[in-house]
């Protein structure tokens, strides 16, 4: 994995959660507890991970 990648966990159930920050993390590819999903690591990528930095872990 190269530094223009950034690699994400889901570890933190997305029930209970709001309706926008539960379409951020499935638009990230997070669509399962313990899902991971390697993006490219720009700006819009970085504000979404961000908005649900307390549901995810960033390797």
């Amino acid at each position: 994995m190269s530094n223009d990648q950034i690699k994400i966990k889901l570890i933190r159930s997305l029930i209970g959660t709001k309706k926008s920050h539960r379409e951020t993390a499935i638009s990230l590819g997070l669509h399962r507890l313990n899902s991971i999903s390697i993006l490219k690591n720009t700006p819009e990528t970085r504000g979404m991970i961000r908005k649900i930095n307390y549901l995810i872990q960033i390797f």
